[in-house]
C-alpha cells in the first residue's frame, strides 16, 4: 500500500483517519436522531451533497456510480459511510465509493462489504476495484457485481 504524507509511523491515527472517524461519528448521531419517515430522503440528500463537493473527475464518476447502483439495485438505500457515498440493504452497507482525490490516493475505489456475500469456491474474490475512468466496460463489470451481490 502506498504511503501518503499524512501517514504516521508511531501507531497513532493520521489526521485523515481522525477526520474520517469524526465524520462517521457525526453520521451515526444524525441517524440516531432521525425518524424512519425522513431518513431515506435525508440520507440520499447527504450522499448527493457529498458527491457535489468532490473534485472532478471523482464528482462525475461518483454521480455515474450512483446512477448505476440506483438502476441496477433499486432496493439499496443511499447513505454516507465514513464520509463517503455508500448503498445499504436493511441498514447494512453493501457497496461504497471512495474518492481517491479526497483520500490523497492516485485512484478512487468501488468496493463491497461482507454483506455482499460474494464468496466463491476458489477461496479468493475481489472486494474492491480501482476506478480511474468509468468506461462502458467498467460499468458492465460493476453492474454484474451488483447483481451477484444481491443474489
Amino acid at each position: 500500500m502506498a504511503r501518503t504524507s499524512d501517514d504516521t509511523t508511531d501507531g497513532t491515527f493520521s489526521e485523515r483517519e481522525r477526520a474520517a472517524m469524526k465524520e462517521r461519528a457525526a453520521e451515526l448521531r444524525k441517524e440516531a436522531g432521525r425518524g424512519r419517515g425522513g431518513r431515506a430522503a435525508a440520507d440520499e440528500a447527504a450522499l448527493l451533497d457529498k458527491i457535489e463537493q468532490m473534485p472532478e473527475p471523482d464528482r462525475t464518476t461518483a454521480q455515474r456510480i450512483h446512477a448505476l447502483v440506483t438502476a441496477n439495485a433499486p432496493e439499496l438505500a443511499p447513505k454516507l459511510w465514513y464520509g463517503q457515498p455508500a448503498w445499504a440493504r436493511k441498514g447494512k452497507v453493501l457497496c461504497f465509493f471512495r474518492s481517491g482525490q479526497a483520500d490523497g490516493e492516485r485512484y478512487s475505489t468501488f468496493g463491497v462489504t461482507p454483506e455482499a456475500a460474494l464468496d466463491e469456491a476458489s477461496g479468493t474474490w475481489p472486494t474492491s476495484f480501482a476506478v480511474t475512468e468509468l468506461t462502458d466496460q467498467a460499468e458492465q463489470t460493476l453492474a454484474a457485481l451488483l447483481q451477484r451481490a444481491l443474489a
